[in-house]
């Protein structure tokens, strides 16, 4: 693995059509019972071995285990309920059909952990698992037993805390929460936010990482952008108060969007994700464009703190896409890695079975 700018995805990859139906969310499974189960963890090593020859260094589970990044894992708790379902406003931005909190929330076994297991057996690099933060969590419900959505992202935070450290376990190096509501809801951010996150983090050995993006290049995610003016401050928010937090590193969202690149000053001394790749169009950055993007961030972080990635997940995209963006952000990165180091530029994707 490359110490110096390593490379990773955020969250998803899209699923092989034989899986689930491609370039959608919450798209059905096409497998049932155990042929479901063998068909997830198939799809998990070509996850793996599609980001180990595309030259990346951190190796994600590209969520192929779960249909979405947050039902899936609330789907398995008790005291939700999914077939009383309401209609909720998702992050002020878009309508959707979502479960129903009807009692305590509480974890009976471990959601991820025989994936990520699975995903360890796959390489001998740094793997990476993503969960739903708990702010993001609790705007993806309808809540009729908590009455106060601190109370309920707490609960939500303690049980997060149980699955990551089982994760920990597992093998996995890096732990992200996701946490797309941080550039929503500020009040909630500043007044309990970032503590209940950090409450989801406890006593972690593990790097742990916050990923804040503008979403899926989606069309009510990018409707939303364009109401947004020429200047997307959101950041300008939670930045300052992740800075002084207990997370390890910041995820961002940076390539083709209107983010002033000045704004990752605030996070000086963490580490930082830079979202180097545009996850909204089908088109396929250049490795130049990569560097770019990277050269303007080095400015303002470290270049030992930085780690190129992209905006968000890539579930949407065609797979033929989303291999074609992981290997431009893996050749940007060499380029610019070569650059710091004064050597020539290559591409590391060694990898092999876990000891």
């Amino acid at each position: 693995m490359n110490s110096l700018l390593p490379t990773a995805i955020v969250g998803s990859l899209p699923k092989p059509a034989w899986l689930a139906e491609p370039e959608q969310l919450w798209s059905p499974w096409r497998l049932e019972a155990a042929a479901l189960v063998e068909g997830k963890h198939d799809a998990l090593a070509i996850a793996a071995d599609e980001q180990r020859r595309a030259g990346l260094d951190i190796i994600a589970d590209g969520e192929q285990t779960r249909q979405h990044f947050v039902t899936t894992f609330i789907e398995h708790l008790r005291g939700v309920d999914f077939e009383h379902r309401e209609t909720v406003r998702i992050r002020d931005r878009y309508d959707a059909s979502v479960p129903t909190v009807v009692g305590a929330v509480s974890r009976e076994r471990p959601v991820f952990v025989e994936d990520a297991r699975t995903l360890r057996a796959q390489t001998n690099q740094p793997i990476k698992w993503a969960l739903p933060g708990p702010m993001t969590m609790i705007d993806t419900l309808a809540d009729k037993h908590y009455g106060s959505r601190e109370e309920l992202a707490r609960e939500f935070a303690k049980i997060l805390n149980q699955e990551a450290k089982e994760l920990e376990a597992a093998g996995v190096d890096i732990i992200q929460f996701d946490e797309p509501a941080f550039n929503v809801f500020f009040d909630d951010v500043r007044d309990w936010g970032v503590e209940v996150l950090e409450l989801a983090a406890e006593g972690l050995r593990a790097e742990t990482v916050v990923h804040i993006c503008y979403g899926y290049g989606i069309k009510a995610n990018t409707d939303w952008k364009a109401t947004l003016g020429p200047e997307w401050r959101q950041y300008e928010e939670s930045f300052p108060l992740l800075q002084r937090s207990s997370i390890d590193t910041v995820s961002l969202e940076r390539h083709n969007s209107r983010v002033p690149v000045e704004l990752i000053e605030l996070l000086r001394g963490k580490r930082v994700m830079v979202g180097a790749v545009d996850v909204a169009t089908h088109e396929i950055e250049t490795p130049e464009e990569v560097a770019a993007t990277l050269r303007d961030v080095l400015r303002f972080v470290d270049s030992d703190k930085l780690i190129p990635s992209t905006n968000c997940g890539m579930a949407p995209l065609p797979r033929t896409v989303a291999r074609k963006k992981m290997a431009a952000l893996a050749s940007g990165a060499a380029i610019v890695r070569a650059e710091l180091t004064g050597t020539s530029a290559s591409l590391d994707s060694t990898a092999g079975p876990h000891a």
